[in-house]
């Protein structure tokens, strides 16, 4: 029996708890809200302002602002809806989520991993490659369900949460939050449905509201791996597949009011690959999915142009956390050779600026006379991308001068193919043992 809670929005009248939400949401490091008042703005006047919501709490008459919707570019060409709540809204969100997050996290079912505390996406990685290669779970239902932060529904929010909560006060501040409504370039717009993305908060609700759909396809022995609104149903066959997927949107669309997008949504088995959080998980190996190949890559050139007038010390500040990130998000792949030949392409690039901020052959020519060389070298075109993979850029910019003196992070060098232990790995008793599996 789940335990019940009857008072706890007295946790918020607390300014050290309010103080604590700020330090987590300062860290976040936002943008401004609608209101335009930025973070480093909130702390000049961090008393005043906590003073402020706290005696708006306590009289209960706080109000959340209208969140800022911006849109961002999505990989396959469209836009994802964000929402910016105002510093102060984000600061009391954070406090909540403080409070509601210890009593709903535990009770989550143990295969969903997206936004919840000492869970990664590597994680949701590896469970959904144990369950295909150890369980021969081949057949897999990939679903997607279109803009689901955009279209919880509000009632049923509320009502998940009065499962568990039955403080007033506290559901009334989560409905004022889910109400606020939106500011747009158009102006104002209420806000009927949805959580917006982009809010502290809304994670959470996301997390609460899907929890009933895990819970339910547990209860009929399906296996699923969800991360936030991206779900995989894993199934020994494609009947048993296309069963579940019948089950699972019904169950989305008629119970939760969510739409499944059905032209993203489809049944494929393992030896054509799974596409999940940018990787493609096959019956033998995973590998990286072409599209965040080419994303990267899209990054590294707008840092690596080679008419930047940047000298390579610049741009590796800048370059480095891209490489160190991408490497160490898919190093989860089998991805040696990838990673090899990115390595090899990044350190051309290099070249490329160097060639071109020494602008004429004599200065390449001193510099492999310094390293030793000797004899006529030949005049080259110094803004050639051809040339950057002479044999002269090579002996003048070695791999070990690039990587050991100026510090270029070695994307080759990093292992790959290590899966992230998880906890519940175990067939048969799959989400109480605890068991450490390496793959």
């Amino acid at each position: 029996m789940a335990r019940v809670w009857y008072s706890l929005y007295g946790r918020l009248l607390n300014k050290a708890a309010l103080r604590s939400a700020f330090i987590k949401v300062k860290s976040a490091n936002g943008s401004a809200g609608r209101d335009g008042q930025s973070v480093k703005d909130f702390a000049a006047s961090l008393d005043t302002d906590l003073d402020c919501l706290l005696k708006e709490l306590q009289e209960k008459s706080y109000q959340p602002q209208p969140v800022l919707r911006v849109k961002i570019p999505k990989a396959d060409g469209g836009f994802r809806s964000l929402g910016i709540p105002a510093v102060r809204d984000r600061v009391v969100q954070q406090a909540l989520l403080d409070i509601l997050q210890p009593i709903f996290d535990p009770g989550f079912h143990p295969s969903s991993y997206g936004y919840r505390p000492g869970r990664s996406c590597h994680q949701a990685i590896t469970k959904a490659t144990m369950f295909i290669r150890q369980y021969e779970r081949k057949w897999v239902v990939d679903m997607d369900v279109s803009k689901c932060f955009d279209t919880l529904n509000h009632d049923l929010i509320l009502a998940s949460l009065s499962s568990r909560i039955k403080d007033g006060s506290l559901l009334e501040l989560v409905r004022k939050i889910l109400k606020s409504g939106v500011m747009t370039d158009e102006g104002w717009q209420a806000s009927e449905v949805g959580s917006p993305q982009g809010g502290v908060i809304s994670p959470l609700l996301a997390n609460i509201y899907l929890d009933a759909f895990d819970q339910f396809m547990k209860d009929r022995g399906h296996r699923i791996v969800r991360y936030a609104d991206d779900i995989l149903i894993l199934c020994r066959s494609k009947s048993a597949a296309l069963n579940a997927l019948d089950q699972a949107t019904r169950y989305l669309e008629e119970d939760l009011q969510l739409t499944v997008n059905r032209e993203k949504t489809h049944v494929c088995h393992s030896l054509e690959g799974v596409k999940f959080l940018g990787v493609s998980i096959h019956s033998t190996h995973t590998r990286v999915q072409m599209a965040k190949i080419r994303v990267f890559k899209e990054k590294v050139r707008a840092l690596t142009r080679r008419g930047g007038g940047k000298n390579l010390e610049e741009v590796l500040k800048y370059l480095n956390p891209v490489l160190r990130g991408f490497a160490y998000y898919f190093r989860i792949a089998n991805c040696k050779k990838v990673l090899r030949d990115l390595s090899s392409w990044v350190r051309r690039r290099l070249r490329a600026i160097q060639l071109k901020l020494w602008k004429k052959p004599g200065r390449l020519h001193r510099r492999l006379r310094q390293l030793g060389y000797k004899g006529a070298f030949q005049s080259i075109r110094m803004n050639s991308w051809a040339n950057a993979a002479c044999p002269l850029a090579h002996y003048a910019l070695p791999n070990s001068y690039l990587h050991e003196e100026l510090k270029v992070f070695d994307l080759s060098a990093v292992k790959t193919g290590i899966l992230v232990p998880d906890r519940y790995v175990n067939e048969q008793e799959p989400y109480t043992r605890p068991v450490c599996t390496v793959l």
